[in-house]
């Protein structure tokens, strides 16, 4: 029985001090770093995350579950394109490009339709 008094409130500071679990809307998996921009286009979203010296982006289906085809560019400024496509059930990328102090820009496409940021984080 005293045990049992012992543990509960141990447990209940654990779970005060992990937290929730993280979802979607606060960090996309694979990206660090803060959220810069969100767009939402007709079959799904283009997240950009950008940290101290990089960027990062992320193509998000609407309605995952079915395979489609998927797709996430991202280029800095003066730099090369990255790019992650192919078919995929949920995500895109995630792709992380250097961007200390330069500008970028991101594509994002889902089944067709897609969604471009053009030059952010200048």
């Amino acid at each position: 029985m005293v045990a049992r008094l012992l543990v509960m409130p141990l447990l209940a500071g654990l779970v005060l001090l992990v937290g929730a679990p993280a979802t979607a809307a606060q960090a996309a998996p694979g990206c660090s770093g803060r959220p810069a921009k969100t767009i939402t286009f007709a079959t799904g979203e283009l997240r950009v995350y950008k940290s101290r010296t990089h960027a990062c982006a992320v193509t998000i289906a609407k309605k995952p579950g079915k395979r489609r085809a998927m797709s996430v560019t991202l280029q800095p400024r003066g730099g090369r394109v990255v790019k992650d496509s192919g078919s995929f059930t949920r995500m895109a990328g995630p792709v992380t490009v250097n961007a200390l102090n330069r500008c970028v820009r991101a594509t994002g496409a889902v089944a067709g339709k897609s969604a471009a940021t053009g030059w952010i984080l200048c």
